[in-house]
């Protein structure tokens, strides 16, 4: 089938959070190739460009008046096999979730604590995508990435990609410079299981299991998720709105006096991670709806579009709490999402 440029498409189920805008101009890529050809249409080439995966980590407050690629680039291999590790190549088109079912299957470690998380795998270095205590950059070996102006294919490995908490050098310094075309991680034959954080020791409890593997602690995670997180497929949503914000110790300490039951969690550098959505249901937004809108009952961090909310109103929210948290808190917290 020959590649098809769009005109005023709907991105409504290319978004999460289904709000309904429309843009200018939207392909869908599959190949390497076809992506060089779009991007070498002399008719776009001065188009604003925006590069959508699954769509799960976006907000759009308004129509895109440019180019969306939408990309469905797919393939999962193994490139290197050692005594200890898999080398496991993904196309950045493919669902993040496959991705782990794949790997668990086979009793490789390292991201099923990543289970169930929304998204595409070329979103995984640009976010550092993270949950339980797991991010990327821990199984995270190189990724190809298209110049989207020579429209070479450039490599990166780890510390290329300057990773930092929900950060990588693709949303700052590169943002715009490059298209991930794959992504290849190192994943354990002989996995180490990380129980601690959250409740998947609990989960695990439950279930009678003394002796997990990978597909235990994935299918406890997944337990844990849709029992805390709406299917956006349901209610629209694109996971945590927000960051856990980090502060120094001496902060942490004054909370701590003031909030005897401040949920945070220790650093390695010695600072505190707050958890966003303890704070933002002590602001007494947990469950409450505004409009179409609102943080949602189970999980103060998710905001949610009841059917016809505007994306400026899920901002606006998001404004509104932030403002909030700071005037009880002292402490700003950041949105995780794209706001477009």
């Amino acid at each position: 089938m020959a590649l098809q440029i769009h005109h005023n498409y709907s991105l409504k189920s290319n978004n999460t959070f289904g709000i309904d805008v429309n843009a200018a101009f939207f392909a869908e890529v599959h190949t390497i190739a076809e992506l060089k050809e779009v991007l070498s249409n002399p008719g776009l080439k001065d188009q604003e460009l925006l590069i959508l995966g699954g769509g799960s980590n976006v907000l759009f407050t308004g129509n895109f008046n440019g180019l969306v690629i939408h990309n469905c680039i797919k393939g999962i291999e193994v490139v290197r096999e050692e005594e200890d590790f898999i080398y496991l190549h993904a196309a950045s088109g493919e669902i993040w979730h496959d991705l782990v079912v794949h790997a668990v299957s086979k009793g490789w470690g390292g991201i099923e604590n990543l289970s169930l998380i929304p998204g595409s795998v070329g979103a995984s270095p640009m976010q550092n995508i993270g949950a339980y205590g797991v991010e990327i950059k821990d199984t995270f070996y190189s990724l190809e990435a298209l110049d989207l102006k020579s429209h070479k294919l450039v490599t990166f490995n780890y510390a290329d990609c300057h990773f930092g908490y929900r950060e990588s050098v693709f949303k700052h310094e590169l943002r715009h410079r490059y298209f991930i075309t794959g992504v290849t991680y190192k994943l354990s034959r002989k996995p180490v299981l990380n129980t601690s954080y959250g409740a998947i020791n609990q989960e695990l409890a439950k279930l009678a299991i003394d002796h997990p593997n990978v597909k235990d602690v994935s299918d406890a995670v997944i337990r844990i998720r849709r029992s805390k997180l709406p299917d956006p497929a349901v209610l629209g949503n694109a996971g945590s709105f927000f960051k856990n914000p980090e502060v120094e110790e001496a902060v942490y300490v004054a909370l701590k006096e003031k909030f005897n039951d401040l949920v945070a969690y220790p650093l390695a550098d010695g600072n505190y991670k707050l958890a966003a959505g303890w704070m933002i249901e002590q602001c007494g937004w947990k469950g409450k709806r505004v409009g179409d809108t609102g943080a949602h009952k189970d999980q103060a961090l998710v905001l949610v579009n009841y059917g016809n909310a505007k994306g400026k109103e899920i901002q606006e929210l998001a404004a509104k709490i932030r403002e909030s948290v700071y005037d009880r808190f002292g402490v700003w917290i950041t949105p995780e999402v794209n706001i477009i």
